[in-house]
């Protein structure tokens, strides 16, 4: 079932993207590892086939959710999104990431949002409140 999957998840990639998906999964291509553009697409294909095979087991969700990328994941294996279409979203949005690189920093914050933003330099903001206590703030790399 895993395999399957993974072929099938290779064949939609492979429009959006320069690798192949089993070479990166075997560690033949080991230098794509470094680039968000691979790892993400990589990740979603084992997220969405892992879930395949707990399907094939008959563990079948009630309800699916995702984090970040992994909500392209979630859509495919809720069945709102195509294998075709999920894999276009990530390569492109994965794609986009890797094209914005560099022109920005991030840092993950173990406080809530109130704590931080007193301290907070005009240039930085909270980017993302992803639970109690777990903030994400972005700014100018040197800041």
């Amino acid at each position: 079932v895993f395999a399957g999957s993974i072929d099938e998840c290779e064949g939609a990639l492979a429009p959006f993207v320069e690798w192949s998906l089993r070479g990166v999964l075997s560690g033949s291509d080991r230098g794509w590892l470094g680039r968000v553009d691979v790892v993400q697409p990589v990740l979603w294909a084992v997220m969405v086939s892992l879930a395949r095979v707990w399907g094939a087991a008959g563990v079948v969700p009630d309800a699916v959710v995702g984090h970040s990328q992994g909500e392209i994941a979630a859509a495919v294996v809720a069945g709102r999104l195509s294998v075709e279409d999920g894999a276009r979203v990530v390569a492109l949005r994965s794609r986009a990431l890797r094209e914005l690189a560099g022109r920005g920093a991030m840092a993950s914050v173990a406080l809530d949002p109130q704590e931080v933003e007193e301290f907070l330099p005009s240039s930085v903001s909270v980017a993302a409140v992803n639970a109690p206590g777990q903030i994400v703030v972005s700014g100018p790399p040197d800041e």
